[in-house]
């Protein structure tokens, strides 16, 4: 996320992900380096070196593998930019773009910088014609763009897991054959996070229904789903669960994304057959959390599901309660 008006240099430091530093002979390090160089200028009102100018938000238009869902930007998920910039009264970290042939609407293809192009087109919208939008223009190729844009946006809280899932998903087969090997190391990626990323984009679509915000799927998320959507009977049970989520939103309720990853994993904990003189023990949510037997000598036989209803603390105290002392 843009971080103010803070200087390119900390801020690319920032946003590199740990796991990976980029070669110094890419091209993705060489273009934010070359303008990294340019801020100083631009902070202080001079004029802004070759390639950097401003420009008319109108004549820009996302690249087609940008990483940013459209949908979600607002004023609300804008408001930090839409702020520094009023505050600056300009913008002061320039967009990467190309510029664009055979397109009478538009004069440049935005790499990296959706965000403050929506935030400029907002602000002109609203009661200030007089921003413009500041670019950096370059000439690259699709795979080298798909970098740049992975370079400024790899920690950037304000991308949700999905929304990188996508991206990457797109870029495997366009630029990488389909091969999560190569992949990595061209970004210097592990390769398992790169499989845990792309694994959120992989969830069937009856099961991401559930959720009420695709942004709501995290990696973490996927983590507990993907492996059971392997299997035909835990995918079934799930998308009846699915479906029964989807009604009860209909209906008004609201579930987190976490709250739904867990009701459709339960979903497919097959409940046990209550023995003859077993008795359940029930958790505030009103589900059973044991079952538990009297023997003849007074002993108790206690049975725990796989996944009890409940947290360790009420199966203790419920444990407690029928202990025979």
């Amino acid at each position: 996320m843009a971080k103010g008006n803070r200087g390119f240099g900390s801020m690319f430091t920032e946003n590199l992900d740990d796991e990976s530093q980029l070669d110094k002979s890419s091209p993705s390090e060489g273009i934010i380096a070359s303008r990294s160089q340019t801020l100083a200028r631009i902070a202080t009102g001079k004029t802004v070196a070759d390639r950097t100018e401003w420009v008319d938000p109108a004549r820009c238009r996302p690249w087609r593998l940008h990483n940013r869902d459209l949908d979600h930007l607002s004023e609300e998920t804008c408001r930090d930019l839409i702020d520094s910039f009023l505050a600056a009264k300009k913008q002061r970290i320039p967009a990467i773009v190309r510029r664009l042939k055979d397109d009478p609407d538009h004069d440049f293809e935005i790499i990296a910088g959706v965000r403050r192009w929506w935030t400029v087109q907002w602000l002109r919208a609203h009661h200030h014609p007089e921003f413009d939008y500041l670019v950096t223009i370059q000439s690259v190729s699709d795979e080298e763009a798909f970098r740049i844009s992975d370079v400024e946006n790899r920690s950037r809280k304000d991308i949700s897991d999905w929304e990188r899932a996508k991206e990457y998903t797109l870029a495997l087969a366009e630029f990488y054959d389909g091969s999560q090997a190569q992949m990595a190391e061209h970004l210097k990626l592990s390769r398992s996070w790169l499989s845990r990323l792309l694994d959120v984009a992989r969830l069937p679509d009856e099961i991401v229904t559930a959720f009420a915000d695709t942004h709501d799927i995290t990696v973490r998320i996927a983590r507990d789903i993907k492996p059971l959507s392997n299997d035909p009977r835990a995918l079934t049970l799930m998308q009846g669960e699915a479906k029964r989520i989807t009604e009860e939103r209909a209906g008004g309720l609201r579930f987190s994304g976490p709250e739904v990853a867990k009701r459709l994993v339960r979903a497919t904990v097959e409940p046990t057959r209550k023995a003859a003189g077993e008795r359940e023990v029930c958790g505030p949510s009103g589900k059973a959390i044991l079952r538990y037997a009297k023997g003849r000598g007074g002993g108790v036989t206690i049975k725990i599901p796989a996944k009890p209803a409940a947290s360790r603390a009420e199966l203790l105290k419920a444990i407690e309660d029928l202990l025979p002392i």
